[in-house]
């Protein structure tokens, strides 16, 4: 094949219009899966990553797609179905309390009645439980404890704080 042929038809393919992004509001194949891909874990490296972008350029490429308006409303569009979808409202709550509480007396079961009831009562606000707690609180000075009463009052209070005392570890102090 002569060369001038090869030359001319590298030429026609830059200058040739690009394919049209498939229909999905103008986007491409690609900028879809970005889309799908970031309304996972609104992460845009990451999903730039898993859509097939390469991970030495995705968090330019994440940003960048980003700021595509096409890509920003597709985005945008896909985070308003998943709260739609999402949402939990009083009414939607109230309308599944009474629809247990049907099913309940049509099968003869009052005490679940009764239950589906008291949850409607305690959603309009109009029930609220009370608890009394007893016993010591305050607050306590451990810098005079020793090492082993230190040691001994961790091993106590220690599968509480794992059972979910403070997640966040907000009031650990570094040391």
């Amino acid at each position: 094949m002569p060369k001038s042929n090869s030359k001319a038809r590298r030429a026609a393919r830059r200058l040739a219009p690009k394919a049209a992004p498939a229909k999905s509001g103008g986007l491409t194949p690609k900028q879809q899966r970005f889309v799908l891909e970031y309304l996972k874990d609104q992460n845009g490296k990451q999903a730039a990553t898993r859509a097939g972008y390469a991970p030495g350029s995705a968090e330019v490429q994440a940003c960048r797609l980003l700021r595509n308006a096409q890509v920003r409303a597709a985005v945008d569009a896909g985070q308003a179905r998943l709260a739609k979808k999402a949402e939990i409202t009083v009414e939607s709550l109230a309308e599944e309390l009474e629809q247990a509480r049907g099913m309940a007396l049509r099968e003869r079961q009052p005490s679940a009645a009764v239950a589906a009831t008291m949850g409607k009562a305690k959603l309009a606000g109009l029930l609220v439980e009370r608890h009394k707690h007893s016993g010591a609180v305050g607050t306590y000075d451990l810098s005079k404890l020793s090492e082993d009463e230190l040691d001994r009052l961790e091993s106590i209070l220690g599968p509480l704080a794992d059972a979910g005392g403070d997640p966040s570890g907000e009031g650990a102090q570094e040391g």
